[in-house]
């Protein structure tokens, strides 16, 4: 099976719960005149952010080429650009730093976030939300995949090991982190179950950002038979049940912090 970079639109469909929630508990008072959305992938939340306060600058940072031309085939007045987010920093001071699904396999959380919070205006707000996948079945049959295959070599290195990512982070950790710096602090969890039908493969539906490693080491044929091969280990672990649907879990980690 071809990976198919319109399916994000799809996708993107039915991810958006974690996505409105974050944008829900935003301030009601932010009339944010900048905004940074890191790790914005294919520019979903980046232009809902632009149409949502249309007077804004709205810069979005990515580090994968791939993600950001798929992000500007689409019209907006969102600026884009590639960057290292683990070391890339705003150098002017910030209304809303926000980022949904795209930190979480950026090392250094404990030096990023307090540089980000420092990075923010008066008022301003740092809002992110983190998938937790290192909790999912998928996770760890993509690393799997990864490696059992003529692709190894080519996939080594690809995802850093979890203790090397934000993935290894906790609550109290972000909290420990941001509350000496006098920022108003919430932090919650919340556990989605998505009933996934056959409209929409099983394959992009885990991974969309997990699998962008992948796309940026392989193609042509040999991208079709690894996405094939994990297709088939994921089939296997989350069967299809009577009702013609696979019931998914995903966890997300939510942090709002405002100076």
């Amino acid at each position: 099976m071809a990976w198919d970079p319109n399916a994000f639109a799809t996708i993107h469909v039915l991810r958006r719960r974690p996505v409105m929630d974050l944008m829900a508990a935003l301030p009601f008072s932010l009339t944010p005149r900048t905004i940074v959305d890191l790790g914005c992938g294919a520019g979903q939340l980046s232009r809902l952010l632009a149409a949502r306060w249309p007077l804004a600058d709205v810069l979005a940072v990515d580090h994968s080429p791939a993600m950001l031309r798929w992000a500007a085939d689409t019209p907006s007045r969102v600026r884009y650009r590639q960057a290292d987010l683990t070391v890339w920093r705003p150098h002017w001071p910030v209304d809303l730093v926000i980022s949904a699904g795209g930190l979480q396999h950026v090392a250094g959380h404990e030096r990023l976030f307090p540089d980000l919070l420092q990075s923010l205006g008066p008022g301003g707000v740092l809002a992110v939300a983190l998938p937790r996948p290192q909790d999912q079945t998928a996770h760890r049959l993509l690393l799997e995949t990864a490696a059992d295959g003529p692709w190894s070599g080519r996939l080594h290195g690809a995802w850093p090991p979890v203790e090397e990512t934000g993935q290894r982070y906790g609550a109290q950790d972000y909290y420990d982190w941001l509350s000496p710096q006098g920022a108003v602090i919430d932090l919650w969890e919340t556990e989605y179950f998505h009933a996934l039908d056959g409209d929409v493969p099983l394959l992009q539906w885990l991974h969309q950002s997990a699998l962008v490693p992948v796309m940026d080491r392989l193609t042509g044929p040999e991208l079709d038979r690894f996405l094939a091969a994990y297709r088939r280990r994921l089939e296997t672990a989350y069967p299809e049940h009577s009702s013609g649907s696979a019931l998914i879990p995903t966890k997300w980690l939510f942090l709002l912090a405002q100076v």
